[in-house]
Order: structure tokens, then sequence, then C-alpha cells
């Protein structure tokens, strides 16, 4: 009996310890129309290490991998590292791994091309991380809504070009 109030007394301080680190979860959700069919802008677009055409302002990198879900980039010389965690012909998700020492916001990124019609499309965009660390919530929302609108609009200027 004792052993099961001791394992009672631990699981209820484990649940006390977790709702101390609150977390507060958001999502930005962006989107932008392509006059160019979904398949055309994925292939313009859609490559793991395309960010460096549309986000010119990194470098990407494949250290591990082979373009299929485990692969690994890394950007801003090797500042940033990103693993593909999910991959359809027109998407993909990743997410960053735990950095020893650093808070873990479980940041998480998709990209998608949509077809619309079958010569228009759009392009969705969608981060999901831990923003409990951040001071104000809002503006770092609008920091990374502005930097990653910026990078839809490049890509949309890229696949309309073609």
């Amino acid at each position: 009996m004792s052993r099961t109030l001791s394992v009672l007394a631990a699981l209820s301080a484990l649940a006390l310890t977790s709702s101390a680190l609150a977390q507060d979860y958001v999502r930005v959700e962006m989107e932008i129309d392509v006059a160019a069919s979904a398949e055309d802008v994925w292939g313009i677009v859609g490559g793991y290490c395309d960010i460096a055409v549309w986000f010119p302002q990194l470098d990407c990198e494949i250290t591990s991998g082979d373009g299929e879900m485990g692969t690994v980039r890394v950007l801003l010389g090797g500042a940033i590292t990103e693993i593909l965690v999910s991959k359809t012909d027109l998407s993909y998700a990743y997410t960053q791994p735990v950095v020893e020492g650093q808070f873990y916001d479980l940041y998480h990124g998709q990209l998608e091309a949509r077809a619309v019609t079958d010569s228009s499309s759009k392009l969705l965009y969608t981060l999901v991380y831990d923003a409990s660390n951040t001071e104000d919530i809002e503006a770092d929302m609008a920091r990374r809504r502005g930097m990653f609108e910026g990078a839809l609009a490049s890509m949309k200027e890229l696949a309309e070009a073609d």
C-alpha cells in the first residue's frame, strides 16, 4: 500500500511540475494566391533547400538524408537545424530539435502548395511554436508573419515568372 502511495505522490508532483511549466502554443497561418498550378509552383519552390532561393538571406545545406523524411538541413552556416518530419507531393513539414541549454519552443513549420484550379493555386505556410518564453507574443507573431509573408511573396514571384 505504501508503494502505491509513493507512486501516486510522485505522479502528483510530476503533474504539478508540468503545470508550472506553462506553454503558450501559437499558430501563425499565412497564404498567398499564385497564378500557376500547384504542381508547377511546387516544382519551383518545394525543394527542401529551396528556402535559400525564396529566403535569400539564408544559406541552406543538406547535412544528412536524401530529401525524404528525416533529411536534415542547416541554415545560416549551421545556426539553425531543421529536420524534415512530413512530406507529400505538394508539401513538407519540419521541426527544430532541442538545443542543450536553450529554451525549447517545439518549433514546427509547414509549407504547402494547394490547387485552386488547373492553373492557379495557393501557397500556405504555417508555423507552430511555444511562445511562453516571449515577452510580447503578439509582436513576436507579427515579426515572424512579416518574415514569412515576405518569403511567400518571393515564392509567388518566382512561380509566376516561369
